[in-house]
């Protein structure tokens, strides 16, 4: 089960997924006290808590770690889809709302994906031979 980070947690990560590369709790600190006054200790504790949830690894550096994410921000969304799937008492009535919810952009980018994993399921009998 994937639980929703909270909203310091997302802001920390998305700060992690969007940089891509090892980064400091100072680092992390700096660009979030752009929008909002918050300590070190705070967020080197937010940093530890997703580092026992299994969000980011840390190596030591000196006296600090430099903090990685574990997975993408796409995987955390689509674990997060998934749930919210698998615990819907009606499946289909989810998805038709959802895709109800989405933008043009969006429904193209789902189409893409879906040909994407259509063209990559050996199993799929509607795949290429299909068309």
């Amino acid at each position: 089960m994937v639980r929703r980070l909270g909203d310091l947690e997302d802001a920390v990560m998305t700060r992690v997924w969007e940089w891509n590369r090892p980064v400091t709790v100072r680092e992390v600190l700096e660009d979030l006290q752009q929008e909002r006054s918050i300590a070190y200790t705070t967020v080197m504790t937010v940093m530890d808590n997703l580092h026992q949830k299994g969000w980011v690894r840390r190596e030591a550096e000196g006296r600090a770690y430099r903090y990685e994410a574990v997975s993408t921000r796409a995987a955390y969304s689509a674990a997060l889809m998934h749930e919210a799937w698998h615990t819907s008492d009606n499946a289909a009535a989810a998805l038709v709302a959802f895709f109800g919810m989405m933008s043009q952009e969006q429904r193209e980018a789902l189409r893409d994906a879906m040909r994407v994993v259509q063209l990559s399921d050996p199993d799929d009998d509607e795949g290429e031979s299909g068309r």
